[in-house]
């Protein structure tokens, strides 16, 4: 095969072995797929969650990115779909709601460099009626 595309194409040299050209294809697929998990794993966080609960209530709380605000959230429809469901088919009122504490930790994109990404959480305390 390999004298066929030599003098095929009149390569002074033998022709690149096939599975070196795939297999650089697919380490550089699995790369960009790994890289693209990690964004979005790092993103996303955790989403909101009840932290605090009792009969008649509770405390949701959700990640917020700083410019895009707690209200803007696309974890806030998460976080008042969770007191829905706590509430079961009675109403709620919210009690109050503000910035909860947040957390720092360490993404490492690529080998050997570490960045800080601190994460920042809304907080709604509510009640059922």
């Amino acid at each position: 095969m390999e004298e066929f595309v030599q003098r095929q194409h009149e390569f002074p040299y033998p022709a690149p072995h096939r599975d070196w050209g795939e297999s650089k294809i697919i380490y550089s697929w699995s790369f960009a797929i790994a890289i693209m998990v990690s964004f979005l794993l790092g993103g996303c966080a955790d989403g909101a969650k009840i932290v605090q609960e009792d009969d008649l209530g509770g405390v949701v709380i959700y990640p917020f990115k700083e410019g895009q605000g707690p209200m803007l959230s696309a974890f806030r429809k998460e976080g008042l779909d969770l007191m829905k469901e706590k509430c079961k088919s009675r109403p709620y009122s919210i009690v109050r709601e503000g910035e909860a504490k947040g957390r720092t930790r360490v993404v490492s994109p690529l080998d050997g460099a570490q960045e800080l990404v601190e994460e920042r959480r809304w907080g709604i305390q509510f009640e059922c009626k």
